[in-house]
């Protein structure tokens, strides 16, 4: 995959398209959080890029721990249930729904329910 993106670069391609499947790796969740998960690290394979797009899977019972922004994120729910939080405020996360979490909160996300929490999470690239 590495060899097409260079190989999309050097020929001057106005895209790179990324199969997930590619980037899938299993994990602890990010900022101490519980339990194992799946991530998709899609944006990764774009060189250059001002953002990330990762997809994340949260096994039954597994979180992302509370931690501060340094910028704003937007999880978008694609499958399963969890309950967000930002600052001590909590909210119900369901396929179809969005948190626009902002920079300076105090976030995490916890999975609820039978099936992993799978979640599509988007910022920009802090540099």
């Amino acid at each position: 995959m590495i060899a097409l993106v260079l190989a999309a670069l050097l020929a001057g391609a106005p895209m790179v398209v990324v199969d997930e499947r590619d980037t899938l790796v299993r994990e602890a969740p990010p900022h101490g959080g519980q339990g194992m998960s799946s991530a998709w690290r899609i944006s990764d394979k774009a060189p250059g890029r001002s953002m990330e797009f990762r997809k994340r899977g949260l096994d039954k019972g597994a979180s992302i721990g509370l931690h501060v922004l340094g910028h704003d994120e937007v999880y978008y729910a694609v499958s399963g249930t969890g309950r967000v939080t930002s600052d001590g405020v909590e909210r119900p996360l369901a396929p179809g729904m969005a948190a626009y979490l902002y920079t300076g909160a105090n976030v995490g996300i916890v999975q609820t329910g039978d099936e992993p929490l799978v979640l599509i999470i988007a910022y920009p690239v802090v540099r």
